[in-house]
Parts: structure tokens; C-alpha cells; sequence
């Protein structure tokens, strides 16, 4: 479903007119949890095509998650969860990674030009070079994806393979899986998609099957199909994922208050300025008393 010769690093009309797109497409994969098998091919596919060095893994007792999270080096997980939810144990297995917000809580808080981008087609990129480690993305993201190196103190995630949309190639993770649970494609596509998969699970007994496109954060360009729709926490995802109010904050009102201080007292030194001119040292009786 991914565009042939989708251009991302190059936004211009003309270009896109050139290939008969008259706007860029919104990219969006989708995941629907009623068809992942836990295999982890999408894992093995991101950590391969991205060239990651891979941890020793483990069996944590009890489970079947050999990794224990996201890390610098782990850009795509799946998280095994065992739940009671009232009627019996429910285990569920969910694919996680950066979820490429329409309203990026990392690009918000993020103070250093280039280090965090958006590009027109809704995929959010890190720029390591431009990094300075400061981890304001971490605090920024709602879902606690980034997560910094130990060597560099640069800040890793997801890219949703942004080299190969360019090339108008599919992700990674959804050319690796099995059961066709990954999807790629424009947003408008996948929500039609999406919805048509609601109504077959509805149709199957999960009347509360659901679209995941959390509007805390204006959606995002990684949706879920839901079977527990009202109950997203037992898939590991928040029931209303929004930017922390202290990011908000920041680069809101004290953002504005900050900068009207400032020109404040640039004004005001520069009206003493004119108004008395420049400071005129003069010479001091008391140096010659210390002599």
C-alpha cells in the first residue's frame, strides 16, 4: 500500500506534482491485535534493516518477553501482558514503538533546532547530530518511547523506516510480517480499513472493538486495531496518552512570559540608554588613597 516514489526529505510541489500526487499522503501503519501471533519477525526485521546491535536476551520467569523494554539499541517490542479482567485471564500481545503523534509531545519539547522533525507526510524523525541529550523528548512523550544511548547520550527511537518510505518501500516490521496484522498506507486508508475490522470482530463477539487513534495527541500515524477497545491499558497502551501539562506549560504561557521579560529589559536598557547615555567611569579618589 506504500507510494511508489513517495519523496519525503523533498517536499516541493513541483516534485509531487511530477509524479501526479497533488498533496503529500499522511502515511500511517496500522496494527490489528486480533491477528498477531507474537512471532516477533517485525523485531527481528527492525533491529536487521536499522543494523542494531542486539542485547542478550533472557526469559523473564513466569513470561514469555525476552526483552524487557524499549531500549537505545530495541526500537520495536512486543509486550506480552497476562490480565484478569474479570471473566478469566486475558493475555494479550501487542507490538509497541514510537507512535508518530500528529501533535509530537517529543518535537515540543525538544529546545534544540533539527535534533527532532516532522516531515510533511506525518513521520517523526530524530536527527542524533543535532542531539544535545538533555531527555526533554523523554519527558515530552506520552507513551515513553525515546530512550537515550549510554555511549553518545543521544536519544534513539522508531523512524518508521523513513529511508525506506522514501524510496517508496514499505516499513521493515510490516514487509516481515506473517498474518498481514502489520498495515501501510495512507491514514485515510487505514481507518477505512481499520473500520471495516471493527465491524468483523463486533461481528465475532468483541462489542467493544475499537480503532486506537488517540485524540490526545491529535491521533497518531501508528493506530491499533483493538479487540477490548474500552480497555486499551491490557494491550499496554494508555486509555488517553496527552502531552505532560508541564511540556505545555513550557513552551505555552512561560515561553511567552519568559520572552516578554526579556524584551522587557532589553527595552528598558536600552531607554536608559538614550535617556543618560553611556556610563562614564571616572577617576577614583579612593585608588589613590589605597596607594
Amino acid at each position: 500500500m506504500a507510494i511508489k516514489g513517495l519523496e519525503i526529505r523533498d517536499i516541493s510541489a513541483t516534485r509531487y506534482a511530477a509524479l501526479g500526487i497533488s498533496k503529500v499522503p499522511r502515511m500511517t501503519k496500522l496494527i490489528d491485535l486480533s491477528t498477531c501471533i507474537g512471532c516477533k519477525a517485525c523485531e527481528v526485521a527492525c533491529m536487521e534493516w536499522n543494523d542494531l546491535p542486539m542485547d542478550e536476551t533472557y526469559r523473564a520467569a513466569g513470561g514469555y518477553q525476552t526483552i524487557p523494554d524499549l531500549a537505545h539499541n530495541f526500537w520495536n517490542l512486543i509486550k506480552f501482558n497476562e490480565v484478569d479482567n474479570g471473566n478469566g485471564l486475558l493475555w494479550t500481545m501487542a507490538k509497541h514503538q514510537c507512535m508518530h503523534c500528529e501533535n509530537p509531545g517529543c518535537l515540543r519539547a525538544c529546545p534544540a533546532p533539527g535534533a527532532i522533525v516532522q516531515y510533511t507526510n506525518g513521520i517523526v524523525d530524530f536527527v542524533q547530530e543535532n542531539c544535545i541529550g538533555c531527555q526533554f523528548c523523554v519527558t515530552g512523550c506520552p507513551f515513553n518511547v525515546p530512550r537515550i544511548s549510554p555511549k553518545n547520550q543521544k536519544v534513539y527511537k522508531c523512524t518508521l523506516c523513513s529511508d525506506r518510505v522514501a524510496a517508496g518501500l514499505e516499513p521493515a516490521c510490516i514487509k516481515a510480517c506473517p498474518t498481514g496484522c502489520l498495515q501501510f498506507g495512507t491514514k485515510e486508508q487505514l481507518l477505512e480499513y481499520g473500520r471495516h475490522r471493527v465491524r468483523e470482530l463486533r461481528s465475532r463477539g468483541f462489542k467493544d472493538a475499537a480503532i486506537y487513534d488517540p485524540p490526545g495527541v491529535m491521533g497518531t500515524h501508528v493506530i491499533y486495531v483493538v479487540p477490548y477497545g474500552n480497555h486499551p491499558e491490557v494491550y499496554g497502551l494508555p486509555a488517553d496518552p496527552r502531552i505532560p501539562a508541564l511540556v505545555s506549560l513550557w513552551k505555552g504561557p512561560l515561553k511567552t512570559i519568559g520572552s516578554t521579560i526579556m524584551l522587557g529589559g532589553v527595552t528598558a536598557a536600552l531607554l536608559h540608554y538614550l535617556t543618560y547615555g553611556p556610563m562614564e567611569v571616572k577617576p577614583d579618589t579612593d585608588v589613590k588613597k589605597q596607594r
